[in-house]
């Protein structure tokens, strides 16, 4: 659209609006009402030409299209996020089921676990390590078919002993004809509590550690 004369828009109660690098942009309202205004005004002899305003109007409609898309979606994130505030609250007291190879013996409860099998093995083991990377026991699960091995750790060493509360580490390796392969594992962690902060929902665990929502992959 041509540069509008300030005269005109003094008359009909219009500012420009600076917006970007040019200042001579005006709103949706006032462009319609300039338009508005100049069609009752004009000259039946010689008609205005009404593409270039129809243009303008298509690009006001699209920008304000955008906005209410945004606007949708930004209650649809809301939504959801109270959606999942709700469901992580009820986790609270529950054990679940996170990645992680860090274990915490409490001195009574044993350590669960599982093991994703990708590959059939001829033996699956489980190692406990100590603080000092010592391994106190190894759990052998013998054969298996891919698919989810549970295991659990009394908390008893190779001698039967039962070792102090504290961190443990637990390795899984799955050995065929041909090779051992470290697997990653699951434990069980019960919930303390919900945070709910910037970067989402997060988890906070009987052991001190925390975990985002996303990272639970079973509640028990």
């Amino acid at each position: 659209m041509s540069a509008i004369e300030q005269s005109v828009l003094d008359n009909l109660n219009i500012s420009r609006r600076p917006q970007g690098k040019g200042g001579d942009n005006i709103g949706q309202e006032e462009f319609l009402k300039l338009m508005t205004t100049q069609m009752n005004n004009q000259d039946p002899t010689k008609p205005m030409e009404g593409g270039e305003f129809f243009s303008q109007i298509a690009q006001f409609s699209s920008v304000a299209g955008i906005q209410d898309l945004q606007n949708s979606f930004s209650q649809v994130a809301t939504a959801l996020q109270s959606n999942q505030a709700l469901q992580a609250s009820t986790m609270v007291g529950r054990t679940v089921m996170v990645p992680s190879g860090d274990a915490v013996f409490n001195g009574e409860e044993p350590v669960v676990g599982k093991v994703g099998v990708r590959d059939a093995t001829n033996d699956l083991t489980v190692s406990i390590k100590d603080d000092a990377g010592q391994v106190v026991r190894t759990i052998s699960k013998g054969a298996q078919d891919a698919g989810v091995v549970d295991f659990s750790w009394d908390g008893r060493n190779e001698e039967g002993d039962i070792m102090p509360a504290g961190d443990y580490t637990i390795e899984a390796v799955a050995t065929t004809s041909t090779e051992s392969i470290e697997l990653g594992t699951l434990l069980a962690e019960k919930v303390e509590s919900v945070t709910l902060g910037s970067g989402g929902i997060t988890l906070d665990l009987a052991s001190d550690r925390s975990v985002p929502l996303s990272g639970v992959k079973q509640v028990l």
